[in-house]
């Protein structure tokens, strides 16, 4: 009798009776199971990142090693060679890099400027006023985001040639200036807005462009810096749009004058291309290093992904 109420109890605790006397699997069965497909699940994802961030290491890793080791060394590893800083002032004196860097800065500045005006006020009107064939619109804006810009380069070239601007910063950025990604973000954000807030600030006084400067911009704020580096890093990094539409050193950007002055029948070597590939992508590295926890708490705040 004592043996039988211990496997009884033993029973009881491997399964639940049901209805009709049918014993039904407990709960816990399953998590074993279970736990070890999260634990493969969650392997899996560490290993294709870790394998993502070492394709992406390796060509940077051999840029640095060629940049900093004389040519000789370019395909030989070797942990006894010399180190030289000579390939980035070779780099440097060949090209006018420095012409290059300031075209670039005062391109993605203009930009990103006139981004945040238009943006703005585009995305105002759509969130907060009420008009005839107000979604329509918006819904052509978003149609931008479906379009390869690449697509739109040969109307934008004829467009820009008309207007007598070939040749120019301002040729560059044009066609970027209306972004229906920042439209669509800040309109977003503007929705999510307290009504409150902007009846507080009429009852103050306030007008229609100071309720827009005093209560949505400044709750907008991680928006707009996470928008901003989108936008620096894509400008600074652009090539083929520049590429067509600049011709003289004058208005070239970093990326133009790097793709002009790595091209094969300069006969520059791999160590010097190297070397001056890092001098253009030195400050967007920098910046992110000494601001990174910046720039990852706006994008977390900003909802990008």
């Amino acid at each position: 009798m004592k043996m039988s109420t211990q496997s009884g109890a033993g029973a009881a605790l491997s399964s639940v009776t049901g209805a009709g006397g049918h014993a039904v699997p407990s709960r816990r069965s399953g998590w074993p199971s279970r736990l070890q497909a999260c634990l493969t699940a969650a392997w899996l994802e560490n290993a294709g990142a870790w394998l993502l961030a070492l394709l992406w290491l390796l060509p940077f890793a051999y840029a640095v090693w060629t940049a900093i080791h004389p040519a000789a060394y370019e395909v030989r590893f070797s942990l006894t060679a010399p180190l030289t800083l000579e390939n980035f002032r070779a780099a440097w004196d060949a090209a006018p890099f420095a012409t290059y860097m300031v075209n670039t800065a005062m391109l993605v500045t203009v930009i990103m400027a006139v981004q945040f005006v238009l943006c703005t006020l585009a995305a105002y009107a759509f969130a907060r006023f009420q008009f005839p064939g107000r979604n329509v619109l918006f819904y052509l804006v978003l149609l931008q985001l479906m379009i390869m810009p690449e697509m739109l380069m040969v109307e934008n070239y004829r467009t820009i040639s008309g207007m007598g601007l070939l040749d120019s910063l301002l040729a560059i950025g044009m066609p970027y200036f209306a972004s229906a990604f920042g439209i669509f973000l800040l309109r977003q954000t503007f929705l999510a807005t307290p009504r409150a807030l902007e009846d507080a600030a009429r009852i103050e006084g306030a007008g229609t462009l100071g309720i827009l400067w005093r209560v949505y911009v400044p709750l907008a704020r991680p928006v707009y810096v996470a928008y901003g580096l989108v936008s620096i890093s894509y400008h600074w990094n652009n090539l083929l749009w520049p590429l067509i539409v600049t011709n003289s050193v004058s208005t070239r950007p970093v990326t133009v004058g790097l793709q002009v002055f790595s091209s094969p029948d300069q006969g520059t070597s791999w160590a010097i291309i190297s070397a001056a590939t890092l001098l253009t992508s030195a400050p967007l590295l920098v910046a992110f290093l000494l601001f990174q926890k910046q720039f990852i708490q706006s994008f977390m705040r900003a909802g990008i992904k």
